[in-house]
């Protein structure tokens, strides 16, 4: 990684068997807990499962099915993959008012936990739900595409462990040659809405999707961006630090309200506990000079 090339992992989904390997691998590699009472996860007459992504869980498989209206093959029996997509115009990156999430020279949208202030505009900001809260520490958690395994010259844990190579990873103009090949060999054997996802959404992402049945089958979004309440987000981080809370609250209140805020355990007080006197100096003065700006104008 010396070369600071930008990678990409390719999911194919008509490679993929279900086998739900990359699941365990994840949860292997970055110690993520699981529930380990019997049936603590309700039976739903779905092979997903979790239902969703949360805050010990960066990687879901998803299961869906889809009549085709062929009446040889009734129905379209779509596995799709579900994380952070490592989108080159992150929202998420725009939104965080800590500096805890950043991009790095090969695409990946990682982060650093010890930053984070659990404020989840993350969340509002990406338009796949991806980012999600731990409430045991405080702090979001999302793929990072294994960050720490690739500085070591390693692959991702979940490409890895896939037995049937429906996970590739490599420079990511090769992952997009070797989609756009895969996606012709579909469309030869009939599938005709077969496309290559992730090329260009969001700026190009970093986990590209050979989607056999179409991108709408597997719950990918059409021509997704980044949240409008990104802009507040980006007001709200040149105050973060502020000594006057009422400043602060105000400034958020578009934000909260375009989201329906939920996070009730942590508040702008028990945020500001971990503000350095830095901090504090800077936001003081930057919010002196945006309250002196708005008298001004009136």
């Amino acid at each position: 990684m010396a070369n600071k090339k930008e990678v990409a992992i390719l999911f194919d989904s008509s490679h993929c068997t279900g086998c739900k390997g990359c699941q365990v691998a994840c949860k292997q590699w970055n110690v993520l807990p699981a529930p380990l009472e019997k049936n603590s996860i309700k039976f739903t007459g779905s092979y997903q499962s979790p239902a969703d992504l949360n805050g010990d869980t960066r990687l879901v498989m998803t299961f869906a099915e889809h009549e085709s209206g062929n009446k040889f093959q009734p129905l379209n029996f779509a596995i799709g993959r579900r994380s952070c997509f490592h989108c080159t115009d992150a929202g998420c990156v725009e939104a965080c008012s800590s500096g805890a999430l950043y991009k790095t020279p090969e695409g990946v949208v990682a982060f650093d936990s010890a930053k984070c202030n659990g404020c989840t505009y993350c969340e509002s900001a990406c338009p796949f739900d991806v980012p999600r809260f731990r409430p045991t520490d405080g702090t979001i958690d999302k793929c990072t595409l294994c960050l720490d395994r690739l500085e070591e010259g390693g692959i991702p844990a979940c490409v890895k462990t896939c037995q049937p190579e429906a996970l590739c990873f490599g420079p990511r103009d090769e992952m997009i040659a070797k989609g756009r090949q895969r996606v012709e060999f579909l469309k030869k054997k009939g599938f005709a809405k077969a496309e290559l996802y992730g090329e260009k959404e969001m700026g190009g992402l970093h986990i590209l999707s050979v989607c056999k049945h179409g991108h709408e089958a597997y719950g990918l979004p059409t021509n997704p961006t980044v949240n409008p309440s990104v802009k507040t987000a980006k007001l709200m981080r040149t105050v973060t630090g502020v000594g006057t809370a009422a400043v602060v609250a105000g400034l958020a209140v578009s934000l909260i309200a375009a989201r329906g805020y939920r996070r009730d355990e942590v508040t702008i007080e028990e945020a500001k506990k971990h503000w350095t006197p830095e901090q504090r100096e800077k936001a003081d003065r930057e919010v002196k000079a945006l309250l002196e700006k708005e008298a001004g104008n009136h």
